[in-house]
């Protein structure tokens, strides 16, 4: 069993940024893809981004591309999301992710078994 803790949410003015952590514990997750999601009107969450167990692949949204960047320390069993420039639409909890189905539907909430209880993000125009 994976338990994933996530912290370093907080309030932050627009143009600012924060670092997300989530640390793993109970097993490793060296071998596990991890995402971020997010909720979002419409839909229960939204896919953010998600990096390959090894880090040799990341992908984001749309909404994020350019701004956040995925990250992941397997010898500390620990993920990272860095988010810059942030505006006020991207206020939400977030919440990181680890699966061990592959990468191929990393944007797909069926990839991941494992969840975080969410960090508080909240952005200040």
């Amino acid at each position: 069993q994976v338990v994933l803790v996530e912290v370093g949410g907080g309030l932050v003015q627009a143009g600012g940024s924060l670092r997300l952590s989530c640390a793993a514990s109970g097993s490793t997750i060296s071998s596990y893809t991890m995402g971020w999601v997010r909720p979002a009107s419409g839909k229960e969450r939204e896919f953010v981004a998600a990096t390959s167990w090894r880090g040799g692949r990341t992908d984001y949204a749309d909404a994020v591309k350019g701004r956040f960047t995925i990250s992941r320390d397997n010898v500390k069993n620990t993920g990272y999301l860095q988010m810059n420039s942030l505006k006020p639409e991207d206020t939400a909890v977030y919440y990181c992710a680890a699966g061990s189905r592959g990468y191929s539907d990393y944007g797909a909430q069926g990839t991941y078994t494992y969840w975080g209880q969410g960090t508080q993000v909240t952005v200040s125009s």
